[in-house]
């Protein structure tokens, strides 16, 4: 089964606070609203490099949602990727304290084995994804928000994909 690279984007792609060097600033408004985004566009090769390299599909698992398709992916070098829908109507109340996105992240994955970049995924995530029924391997990549998304969490991909056997591409 081909591995997925679920990414979020406020403070994984969109770091929190001043951003790294290499990060331009952009104004996006989605649904009224005018937000600002500091997108590093060397993160799109990076992620298409390494989706490339390993075999895996790259899928938002963000807020944004749709939107991370117009505003985002352009802006970064991406092309339009499948989304999990993680803003249901009314959130689910939580089992173990895992984030609201967990359960839809499950939903989606499956059995697939994937790599998740989030700034909020913690224990209980993981307590969730591994308890629930019919969810594969994975790997959840926690990204500082104040950083955003480094070589080194790339590269730590790009090992648990290679080393487990996960990857397609090698």
């Amino acid at each position: 089964m081909r591995p997925l690279l679920l990414l979020d984007v406020d403070g994984v792609l969109n770091p929190i606070g001043r951003p790294p060097p290499g990060h331009r600033r952009y104004r996006c408004v989605v649904d009224g609203e005018t937000y600002v985004v500091r997108l590093n566009p060397r993160h799109g090769r990076q992620l298409l490099d390494l989706a490339e390299a390993t075999g895996a599909e790259l899928v938002w698992a963000t807020t944004w949602e749709e939107h991370a398709n117009d505003w985002i992916a352009p802006r970064i070098g991406l092309p339009s990727l499948p989304v999990v829908t993680v803003n249901a109507p009314v959130a689910p109340v939580s089992e173990h304290g895992e984030m609201f996105k967990t359960p839809a992240v499950a939903a989606y994955a499956g059995r697939r084995p994937f790599v998740w970049f989030d700034d909020q995924v913690w224990a209980e995530d993981e307590e969730y994804l591994r308890v629930h029924q019919g969810v594969g391997d994975f790997l959840l990549v926690h990204v500082d928000p104040a950083h955003g998304l480094t070589s080194g969490h790339l590269g730590t991909a790009w090992e648990w994909l290679t080393l487990t056997g996960f990857s397609q591409g090698s």
